[in-house]
């Protein structure tokens, strides 16, 4: 234990004291179009993954009092078991934003916030904005200071502390009830890589469930007046010591904190699938164009990969052929041969009935990883590098710079309220052009908003 109050103090008083035009504009847009991109594939998610009816079955079978709307289904349920399920559909298809340096701050923070909203009611347009400014900061600072030897999944711990924030604001808790609540969605975080290094498993793509509902459950105790941890991130058994050997940067987090928010960071995707598969996309991609090959020209593929990125490579044979699609979305072959097949990586790519693709698993069948320690994983992602050779023995490299999405290459509206589109066009439970509209005008317009979940009832 530090000398001082724990960090999780620090953090509290940004969630309690924060004004919305404390925010800079930067950040509350990003946070506005986060719910929107959230949102939208959540939605997606309800008719794309095909063992999500499983979660929305079990969900309404628990019961309860209906508080809070199951996304793409519609129906209400506790704001708990709504928490769970539209948690469990915002990383389903690997679509949801990002940090710079990797991991997923709101498929957590959103739908465990959006969930309290529709139990507590009347939460303003301005107050979920802010809600998701603050615990997107609150996401990236942890991520950004501490030391990761990819065994934990901080997306599970990191999400769980961050989304418990967000849901603090949005029920406005008092400074130490917020403590408390970080305290005790400290202490349901768990989950490590072996989610992601396996294959075979639906899991992968369904753990932001347990973080948001963890979140949700962490805030409506702490609410009740009971209490957590009040050590929970800096204790001789808290979070930087049990996950990270208690290594981070405690200044670094803290520095300008509550006046400086960075949340303007998050990072939106062009592809449906880990982002470290991105760029080699690109590099795929534009290789294809920029040097007029089709695919029947390659001969051999090399991807080369550093640590992290060898893992989505390995065992190659079932990297290259994928039999569940959360696979197929971790998976550098099968997503770089796709890229080699059609210029571009889409939603329709990982269906079972995509992972049987001729075209594609020809290609992933010519596809090498060699090892690359200049790719290691550390801080931003990394860029992949691309080697091809011809059958007529020519040979072209090409690295996947300027990645769509990136902080080089960054996503607009424009380009944020058509994904939404598209992905809302994808719910289960079939949504109106109308209601769509509605709902990207109210998201666009959210600091003017009433009542935030107005935006839900418009997709239900």
């Amino acid at each position: 234990m530090t000398d001082t109050a724990d960090i999780s103090y620090d953090f509290a008083r940004v969630v309690t004291e924060t004004q919305y035009d404390d925010i800079d504009a930067e950040s509350r847009d990003r946070a506005k179009q986060s719910i929107m991109d959230t949102l939208g594939v959540i939605i997606a998610a309800s008719s794309l993954t095909p063992k999500i009816g499983a979660i929305s079955d079990l969900t309404l079978e628990m019961g309860g009092t209906p508080e809070a709307t199951m996304l793409g289904f519609g129906g209400k349920v506790p704001a708990l078991n709504a928490a769970f399920a539209n948690g469990a559909m915002a990383h389903c298809l690997d679509f949801d934003d990002h940090a710079p340096e990797g991991h997923h701050p709101s498929s957590s923070i959103v739908p465990s916030a959006f969930a309290l909203a529709e139990r507590a009611g009347a939460v303003s347009g301005k107050e979920m904005i802010a809600a998701t400014a603050i615990a997107q900061d609150m996401f990236l600072r942890i991520r950004r200071n501490v030391s990761w030897k990819q065994d934990w999944h901080l997306t599970t711990i990191i999400g769980g502390l961050s989304a418990a924030a967000a849901c603090a604001r949005v029920i406005k808790l008092d400074h130490a009830q917020t403590v408390s609540a970080i305290g005790i969605a400290g202490h349901q975080a768990s989950g490590t890589m072996e989610l992601a290094y396996g294959t075979g498993s639906d899991l992968r793509g369904m753990y932001a469930g347990f973080v948001s509902k963890q979140a949700t459950l962490a805030g409506l105790m702490a609410q009740r007046g009971i209490v957590g941890p009040g050590s929970m991130m800096e204790g001789r058994a808290g979070f930087f010591a049990t996950y990270l050997d208690g290594k981070y940067d405690r200044d670094a987090m803290l520095a300008d904190l509550g006046t400086n928010f960075t949340g303007h960071a998050v990072q939106f995707k062009a592809w449906p699938s880990c982002g470290l598969t991105h760029s080699y996309i690109h590099a795929m991609s534009c290789l294809m164009k920029e040097q007029g090959l089709t695919p029947d020209d390659l001969k051999q593929i090399t991807v080369h990969v550093g640590d992290f990125q060898e893992r989505l490579c390995t065992p190659i044979e079932d990297r290259r052929a994928p039999k569940v699609p959360v696979d197929a979305k971790f998976s550098i072959p099968y997503c770089v041969a796709v890229a080699a097949v059609r210029g571009t990586v889409g939603l329709s790519d990982f269906t079972e009935d995509a992972l049987e693709n001729t075209d594609v698993l020809s290609v992933a069948s010519k596809i090498v990883a060699e090892p690359d320690p200049s790719g290691d994983w550390d801080g931003k992602l990394p860029y992949g590098r691309v080697s091809v050779i011809t059958q007529d023995g020519r040979t072209f490299t090409r690295i996947g710079d300027q990645v769509p999405g990136e902080s080089e290459a960054p996503m607009d509206w424009e380009y944020i309220v058509q994904k939404f589109r598209e992905a809302a066009s994808f719910s289960h439970k079939p949504l109106e052009n109308a209601q769509i509209d509605r709902a990207v005008d109210m998201i666009q317009d959210l600091e003017n908003l009433n009542d935030a979940t107005h935006i839900i009832r418009a997709l239900s």
